[in-house]
């Protein structure tokens, strides 16, 4: 069974990491809250999935500051701001830093997760695409050069009869190539394996 998704509670202020942490509790969430950027900053793992509400005014290290330093350990998790001291100023900034959203306390209920729920859908959109991606370039990575070339002639719409004279081979050969090619890049349709020859295009081995 899949866990719940993590939501990270980061503010000094008691009284809205328990208010926050019972609510997201309620509506499904797994919580887990802290007092201060470092002691989040401490527990985090870049590979940690989920989200993070964070607080912009705290001492020691402010919100800007634990933002930072989540960019330069190339954590993915989104990052909802939600304070009762932010500026116009601080929002901009906020957001061209890469934060998800910025909300301003008191904040409702509604609006908090729904924002939450957002981020945490397209974290995840964008994780599995770059899963999607990346098993589609290991598939390209293992096609040996003839098979590279090959696609790549298929991403310019050459019919087996074409490619058969450009290469000097027969075209039975080139459908050999074609039907290994399905399997090693996984396509369940010759129109599949066009989309990925296409997407694969500007990699692949030039044609002799």
């Amino acid at each position: 069974m899949r866990s719940p998704p993590v939501v990270y509670v980061v503010d000094d202020d008691e009284a809205v990491r328990d208010a926050v942490g019972t609510f997201l509790r309620q509506a499904g969430f797994h919580v887990k809250a802290y007092d201060s950027g470092k002691a989040f900053l401490s527990a985090f793992s870049p590979q940690d999935l989920g989200c993070v509400v964070l607080d912009l005014s705290m001492p020691e290290m402010d919100g800007f500051e634990v933002q930072k330093q989540l960019v330069q350990s190339a954590a993915r998790i989104p990052v909802i701001f939600m304070t009762a001291f932010g500026t116009v100023r601080d929002s901009v900034s906020a957001i061209k830093a890469g934060a998800f959203d910025f909300l301003e306390k008191p904040c409702s209920r509604e609006n908090l997760l729904a924002c939450i729920q957002e981020a945490i859908r397209e974290a995840e959109s964008a994780r599995l695409g770059e899963q999607i991606e990346a098993e589609g370039q290991a598939r390209f990575d293992s096609l040996s050069p003839r098979e590279r070339q090959i696609l790549g002639l298929i991403a310019q719409g050459l019919s087996s009869k074409q490619i058969a004279r450009r290469l000097e081979i027969s075209p039975r050969t080139v459908d050999a190539h074609r039907a290994r090619l399905m399997i090693k890049m996984q396509a369940s349709s010759m129109a599949e394996l066009g989309v990925m020859a296409a997407r694969h295009q500007g990699i692949a081995e030039p044609a002799s």
